[in-house]
């Protein structure tokens, strides 16, 4: 079959070769319709933008990117309570015609436990079943470029082009500076994707809310019974990290709101650094961030059905440096480069030492196929 052009709206029922699709003209679509997304919310016409999020829903092109994209990522091989795989060219090609909104149900989730890193403890897996996590990496596209222009400045996680090295910067250059507040407010928001009000995602969430409700009523099977679910958005399911940090997004802004310059001109040094569900606040006195930043933030929190941990979070001082500059000592500023795992860098220095050695060294195209592999 030869290559023909994708428009942008609805999905032919003709019968689709997936290696006939012209993948560069699918991603420039996809782009231009998140572009115009990106620009309808900057200008404040939500009508627009749900237009258009409409659109790239229900075209060909989002839908194709979407099943490409819960093929071809580590979970493909990981089936639902169906037991379903589009392992094949053909069930490939199928799916795509099957991601339609009239008619769609959503499953229940397969609950697993995994051990969390580093500790003997186990956290709970929900995994969707491929037609489930098609349609909603395909809502995603639409949902994405609404979530990135209206993220905070300095929330890090699950971000596209962002990681842990831009936080730590981030924490670098507010700790690092001899005007630095000196002390800091650190925890994690207790059970952060379990806890989450149902009831605020359907109301602030800009995105179809039927489908939004599917997906967070469906319920998890586990040991062959289903569980209902009243508040949460499952861990594995593929909007839920971006369901997380949309929920999350707005501290930032009502900090600066609230903590910014004085009358006099002195600044709270109120800074936040985000990591998902983990910060950092700076502020410029103890009683600063236990008196008013702290009860904002529960504020914030309660709003969305969060809470603190019951191992409530610790304000702790900085070391001063004894320099005549006044500037902070180097250990205070490294403490927050913390060196990575020895399990996780042993393979990378094996392979270094490898390379290096001119007696051991391995061929290129045996190096390439083992680190492909």
């Amino acid at each position: 079959m030869t290559v023909r052009t994708i428009p942008a709206g609805a999905v032919s029922r003709e019968t689709m070769d997936w290696h006939a699709i012209h993948w560069p003209q699918v991603h420039r679509i996809v782009r231009r319709l998140q572009a115009r997304i990106v620009q309808a919310v900057q200008a404040g016409r939500w009508g627009k933008v749900h237009a258009l999020q409409h659109l790239l829903t229900h075209s060909f092109s989002g839908k194709a990117l979407a099943v490409r994209r819960v093929t071809e990522n580590p979970g493909k091989r990981t089936p639902g309570v169906d037991g379903d795989l589009w392992e094949t060219p053909a069930k490939k090609a199928a799916a795509i015609s099957r991601l339609r909104r009239r008619g769609y149900q959503a499953r229940p989730l397969r609950r697993v436990w995994i051990p969390k890193p580093s500790s003997t403890k186990l956290r709970p897996l929900s995994i969707p079943t491929m037609q489930d996590r098609a349609m909603q990496a395909l809502y995603l596209l639409a949902l994405a470029p609404i979530a990135e222009t209206t993220a905070d400045r300095h929330s890090y996680g699950f971000r596209p082009e962002r990681c842990t090295a831009d936080a730590l910067e981030q924490c670098r250059i507010v700790l690092s500076r001899h005007i630095a507040a000196p002390w800091i407010f650190e925890g994690d928001i207790q059970a952060c994707f379990d806890e989450i009000s149902h009831e605020w995602l359907l109301a602030n969430i800009p995105m179809d809310k039927s489908i939004l409700w599917q997906w967070l009523k469906a319920g998890f099977m586990m040991k062959h019974a289903w569980y209902p679910t009243e508040t949460g958005t499952p861990q594995g399911g593929t909007i839920s990290p971006v369901l997380c940090n949309l929920t999350l997004d707005g501290l930032e802004k009502r900090l600066k709101e609230r903590f910014g310059r004085t009358k006099t001109g002195k600044s709270d040094q109120v800074n936040l650094v985000r990591w998902a569900d983990d910060f950092v606040i700076t502020g410029r006195t103890q009683a600063l961030l236990e008196q008013e930043v702290k009860p904002l933030l529960e504020h914030f929190l309660r709003d969305r059905g969060l809470t603190f941990p019951q191992r409530k979070p610790a304000s702790r001082t900085l070391t001063r440096a004894s320099t005549s500059s006044g500037k902070r000592s180097e250990s205070t500023v490294a403490r927050i480069w913390p060196n990575p795992p020895r399990k996780t860098s042993r393979p990378f220095w094996r392979t270094s030492e490898a390379l290096s050695n001119p007696t051991s060294r391995p061929r290129l195209d045996t190096y390439l196929y083992s680190s492909i592999r």
